[in-house]
């Protein structure tokens, strides 16, 4: 007897929600609705959180400076060390956290980053802030919301809203990192297998088993 196997079962390859085009855009709006709600963002500091939250904030500083004239503090923030998942995960490299001249004290902190998820990542990056100074009031860009949070985190500007199951993998792309501008979203398990096919290549330069 033969068995036909489910083909809606098997792992999705991923398809593009997001190109370079829409991510422009996207940056664009966030920059002038930041402008719009912190009265022409004369107080606010643009922190990045690695590692693509710190390009989307360049990205973003660069868009502000030509809309206001002036010239925002920007900076970066690693959250490693205040992460709730440190001890599940492999070690990593910590990167630089940079606070601009004038510090955080009494301004207002606009956290970047690529992808808003369960919210742990940001409540590490507000627990980070706390060892730094005392913001007037911290706000939250992203530019994907996915949902299924799990904590009481919201974002004040968003790129996109994105629905997604929890067996679904989001991947951004930024030409800084990836080569190339791009918002993907496809099944987690085509993922993994797709990261294991790759590590188990072996390199270019060496011949294949025979």
């Amino acid at each position: 007897m033969t068995t036909v196997r489910d083909s809606s079962s098997a792992p999705r390859p991923p398809h593009q929600v997001l190109d370079g085009t829409d991510i422009a855009r996207v940056v664009t709006r966030i920059a002038h609705e930041i402008v719009e709600r912190a009265k022409g963002a004369e107080d606010v500091v643009l922190l990045g959180i690695h590692t693509r939250g710190v390009h989307l904030a360049r990205r973003l500083h660069a868009r502000l400076t030509q809309i206001t004239g002036r010239e925002i503090p920007l900076g970066t923030l690693d959250i490693t060390m205040y992460r709730d998942d440190l001890r599940l995960k492999p070690a990593r490299a910590l990167e630089h956290t940079e606070i601009p001249t004038g510090g955080i004290d009494g301004k207002l902190v606009i956290l970047i980053d690529d992808v808003l998820f369960s919210g742990r990542t940001i409540r590490a990056a507000l627990d980070a802030l706390s060892d730094i100074g005392r913001p007037r009031a911290v706000q939250l860009a992203v530019l994907v919301d996915r949902g299924h949070r799990e904590l009481p985190i919201r974002a004040d500007y968003v790129g996109k809203n994105l629905p997604t199951s929890l067996r679904e993998a989001v991947q951004v792309q930024l030409s800084d990192t990836d080569g190339r501008d791009a918002v993907l979203v496809g099944d987690r398990d085509y993922a993994a297998r797709s990261s294991q096919a790759l590590a188990a290549q072996p390199p270019a330069d060496q011949p294949l088993p025979e």
